[in-house]
C-alpha cells in the first residue's frame, strides 16, 4: 500500500497511455473545437509534466544516495532525454518547423539561467543575507556552457543568414562532436579528478536523512516513469502543431512548451534546495541542466534533422542574440564571488520578464 501511495501516478501515466493507444486517432480528430482542444493538451501536457515530476523525484532520492554530482547528472541526463524526445517528436510530426529545436533551446536557457535562478537566489536568500557555493564549481560549468552556447546559438547567425543554404552535413557533423566532446571531458572532470569543486560544502549544508530504499528500485522506478513520457509526447506533438500552423501562434511558442515542460522539474527541485540552504546543489541542477541541453540535445537534433531531411535553424535573430549574450554575462558575474544575494535574483528576474515580453512583442 505504500509503493502505491507514491507511486500512484504510475497507474494514471499507464492508463493515458492505454487510453490513447486504443482511441488516440479519434481524439485527434477533433482538434477544432477549442474546448476539446484544450482538455487534450492539459491531459497531455499534464500526464507528460506529471512523469518527468517523478523521474524528478527518484533522481533526487539518488542524488540522496550516491552523494553529488552523481545525483544531479542523472536528473539532468534524465530531463535532457525527456527534451529530445519532445522535440523530436514535434520536428517529426505536422509541417516543417526548422527554428523549433533553436526555440526550445533558447527558451531553456532563459527559463533557467534567468527565471530558476532569480526565483533560486530570491527565496534562497530570503531568510539569509548571502548563500555560498564552490566558486569552481560554478566557473567550470559556465566556462563551458559559454563556448557551447556560442558555437550553436551565436556563430551559426552569423554564418547562415536568411536565404543561404543550410549548413553542410559536414559542417553539422563537425558542430555535434565539438559539443559532445566538450561535453564529455567536462563529464569526465565531473566525476573524477575534480569531483570536489560540484560537492555540496559541509559548512553551510546540513546533511539530509537518506531516503529508506535502494539505489536500484529508484533507477528502476526513474526507468518505469520514464516510459510514458516516450510514448504521450508523440501525442503532445499533434496539438502543439495545432497551435503553431493553425492557430498562428508565435513560432517560438512552440519551443516555450517544450522548454516549460522539461524544465519545470528541474525547477523545482532547484528552488526547493536553495530554500534548504543547499545552494551548490542547485547551482549543480541549474547549470548542469543548461550544460546538458546544449551538450547533447543540438548534436542530437542534428542528427535527426540530417535522417529525416528536416531543416534546422539553429542562429538567433536580433534581440534574442542581444539577450542571450546579456544572460551569460550577467551569469558570469552573479557566480563570480562565491555567494549570492537578493539584488542577483532580481536581476536575473528581470531579464526572464523581458524575455517573456520579447516572445508577444518582438
Amino acid at each position: 500500500m505504500r509503493l502505491v501511495r507514491e507511486e500512484w501516478f504510475l497507474g494514471i501515466s499507464a492508463a493515458t497511455c492505454l487510453a490513447f493507444f486504443s482511441a488516440g486517432d479519434q481524439m485527434m480528430a477533433n482538434l477544432g473545437n477549442p474546448l476539446w482542444f484544450s482538455l487534450i493538451f492539459l491531459w497531455l501536457f499534464a500526464a507528460v509534466l506529471g512523469s518527468a515530476l517523478s523521474v524528478v523525484r527518484h533522481a533526487d532520492h539518488l542524488a540522496q544516495l550516491l552523494g553529488e554530482p552523481y545525483g544531479t547528472l542523472i536528473l539532468t541526463l534524465s530531463v535532457t532525454a525527456i527534451e529530445v524526445l519532445a522535440i523530436s517528436a514535434v520536428m517529426t510530426h505536422g509541417e516543417s518547423n526548422p527554428t523549433l529545436a533553436r526555440d526550445t533551446l533558447f527558451a531553456v536557457i532563459m527559463i533557467i539561467l534567468n527565471g530558476m535562478v532569480g526565483i533560486s537566489l530570491l527565496v534562497g536568500a530570503w531568510r539569509r543575507p548571502e548563500q555560498y557555493h564552490n566558486l569552481q564549481g560554478a566557473n567550470s560549468y559556465l566556462g563551458v556552457i559559454v563556448p557551447l552556447a556560442t558555437l550553436s546559438l551565436v556563430l551559426p547567425a552569423t554564418l547562415y543568414a536568411d536565404g543561404l543554404p543550410h549548413p553542410s552535413a559536414p559542417r553539422q557533423l563537425v558542430l555535434g562532436i565539438m559539443l559532445l566532446g566538450l561535453y564529455a571531458t567536462f563529464l569526465v572532470l565531473q566525476t573524477g579528478r575534480h569531483h570536489g569543486f560540484f560537492a555540496n560544502d559541509a559548512e553551510h549544508v546540513e546533511r539530509r536523512e537518506q531516503p529508506p530504499r535502494t539505489a536500484w528500485f529508484h533507477a528502476l522506478m526513474l526507468f518505469l516513469h520514464m516510459l510514458p513520457v516516450v510514448y504521450l509526447v508523440e501525442h503532445l506533438a499533434m496539438p502543439v502543431d495545432y497551435i503553431i500552423e493553425t492557430l498562428h501562434a508565435p513560432p517560438a511558442f512552440g519551443g516555450v512548451i517544450m522548454a516549460v515542460l522539461v524544465a519545470t522539474p528541474e525547477a523545482i527541485s532547484a528552488v526547493k534546495a536553495s530554500i534548504a540552504n543547499h545552494l551548490q546543489r542547485s547551482i549543480n541542477i541549474f547549470l548542469g541542466s543548461v550544460l546538458s541541453t546544449i551538450g547533447l540535445t543540438v548534436p542530437a537534433m542534428l542528427l535527426i534533422s540530417h535522417f529525416h531531411g528536416h531543416l534546422l535553424i539553429l542562429g538567433l535573430e536580433h534581440g534574442d542574440m542581444v539577450m542571450l549574450m546579456l544572460t551569460l554575462l550577467v551569469s558570469i558575474i552573479t557566480f563570480a564571488s562565491g555567494r549570492t544575494h537578493v539584488m542577483q535574483g532580481a536581476i536575473h528576474l528581470m531579464l526572464f520578464v523581458t524575455y517573456v515580453l520579447l516572445i508577444f512583442q518582438p
